[in-house]
């Protein structure tokens, strides 16, 4: 199955409530066999609007964190969620939501097959990673999961209402570099 047949799939999805708001799907962007998957929570009202991942301000301090380090999601990398619809007033996806939502993401994983996935946030990091993972304490680690590694960071949008944390978060980010490098991956 190839990602366009699975986002085809998922369109039609009503798995959970949140089907029924939504106004697009957000199945994901990027190079279809990238080796960096990035994945966020949910989306927000500007990503339902464009059927897009982070496309609102935190989208773009994003994408500025990716150029620094020479990535882009129209070349090198691919950006999911946790969930493809988005949950009312922006809130967190609730746990029983990304059940229902989980196994769209395994499958992205299983076709893109990244060598380095990056959990953008608590949610994702803590459903991808480890339950009880605390972002402002291990950040920037990378784990290995059955021969992908995977790095929890800062979400953008916590970044804007705390900017004090820019400054961490870029450090993730350069690891991510680093990490790459040492694993000999071409971007």
């Amino acid at each position: 199955m190839t990602l366009d047949e699975l986002e085809n799939k998922c369109k039609n999805c009503t798995a959970c409530e949140l089907c029924r708001e939504r106004t697009n799907l957000v199945f994901g962007i990027g190079k279809k066999d990238a080796d960096i998957m990035l994945i966020g929570e949910g989306p927000g009202e500007k990503e339902d609007l464009q059927g897009e991942p982070f496309v609102g301000r935190s989208g773009q301090l994003l994408d500025k964190f990716l150029a620094s380090i020479d990535l882009s999601r129209d070349k090198n990398v691919y950006i999911a969620n946790m969930v493809k619809c988005r949950p009312p007033k922006n809130r967190d996806p609730k746990p029983e939501e990304q059940d229902m939502c989980i196994n769209w993401l395994r499958k992205q994983f299983k076709i893109i097959n990244p060598k380095i996935v990056v959990c953008v946030g608590r949610i994702s990091a803590q459903r991808l990673i480890d339950k009880d993972f605390k972002v402002t304490k291990q950040h920037g680690e990378f784990i290995d999961k059955n021969g992908t590694l995977f790095m929890g960071t800062y979400h953008p949008a916590a970044i804007l209402r705390n900017p004090n944390n820019k400054e961490l978060a870029f450090g993730d980010w350069l690891k991510v570099r680093d990490k790459i490098q040492e694993l000999g991956i071409e971007i």
